[in-house]
């Protein structure tokens, strides 16, 4: 049996990383169990400076989901690096800083700083608007795509993930646009844009009025578009997008993913990441598989 796998030469202990967003620097969930049992960590995003988010409410449930739009809230990457740095790095466990901005720039001196981190890896929250392109996110247009990670693998010397927002034509475009820009994997999918609504005031449940949407109502859109980007890519892919289960993993590994984040399951089940690991585990000793020969195995029909 064998759950280990290795991305961009680094050794995953199993395929089970957590989401960005949804496991804060990790250390509340460290009082349950230790952090050592996941495949990784990936931070909440990282901005030049500290940001408040977007103000309440920013988060409403939807049936089979959640919505957000917290805004990228965070201490700043300088807090980050003081505060949670050293301590991430002692978890026995792959840690991935994950960066956002507004501008080119952003990124740019951001990597700059995580180069000189522990961190193991780098990932680009690329869905923020870009303030020089008129507010379009930089993860919508394929050149823009290759732009921001071409920047961010000139200042960082840490293997680099390009996160690809699920809102576009073709997100297939976007990974190849991304791995032409020096990305050494790809992440997939950040969250869809939706809007709830409350009848009774006409009015939309979130102050900031859409957000994202996120949990196992976007699973069959997420298997999609890991298959789709498999096809187009040779780098490897993490897949996120409603993982609540093993079979979820193996489901995501099948499609053409060689990792899977854990995300919104984490919001409502403290132990969710830690349970997949291990019931992961437990299916690849009972059949004696090596998870990596999963990869990219889907048959279709017809």
């Amino acid at each position: 049996m064998n759950t280990c796998v290795k991305i961009a030469g680094v050794t995953f202990k199993n395929p089970v990383i957590t989401a960005s967003g949804t496991f804060g620097f990790g250390k509340e969930y460290a009082e349950f169990y230790p952090l050592s049992a996941l495949g990784g960590i990936c931070t909440k995003g990282l901005t030049i400076e500290e940001r408040q988010g977007n103000p309440s409410p920013r988060v409403a449930e939807t049936p089979a989901g959640m919505l957000n739009s917290v805004g990228l809230q965070n201490p700043g990457v300088d807090y980050y690096l003081q505060h949670y740095d050293k301590w991430l790095s002692r978890q026995g466990t792959v840690v991935i800083a994950n960066i956002a901005g507004h501008k080119l720039e952003d990124y740019s001196a951001m990597a700059r700083k995580i180069s000189e981190s522990r961190a193991d890896m780098v990932e680009l929250n690329i869905s923020c608007p870009n303030v020089r392109s008129g507010g379009m996110a930089f993860g919508v247009e394929p050149a823009s795509v290759r732009r921001v990670t071409e920047a961010v693998k000139r200042a960082c010397n840490k293997p680099v993930i390009t996160k690809l927002t699920p809102n576009v034509s073709n997100i297939a475009d976007n990974a190849k646009a991304a791995e032409d820009g020096g990305a050494d994997a790809i992440s997939l999918i950040n969250t869809l844009t939706g809007m709830a609504v409350d009848y009774r005031t006409r009015r939309p449940v979130l102050a900031n009025n859409t957000g994202g949407l996120s949990g196992p109502c976007v699973k069959p859109v997420a298997l999609k578009m890991v298959w789709d980007c498999h096809n187009a890519v040779k780098v490897p892919i993490i897949g996120l997008g409603g993982i609540q289960s093993y079979t979820d993993v193996l489901e995501f590994m099948i499609c053409g993913a060689t990792a899977v984040q854990v995300g919104t399951a984490t919001l409502s089940d403290p132990y969710a990441a830690y349970n997949i690991a291990k019931d992961l585990e437990n299916y690849a000793r009972e059949n004696d598989a090596d998870l990596n020969e999963l990869i990219g195995t889907l048959q279709l029909n017809g």
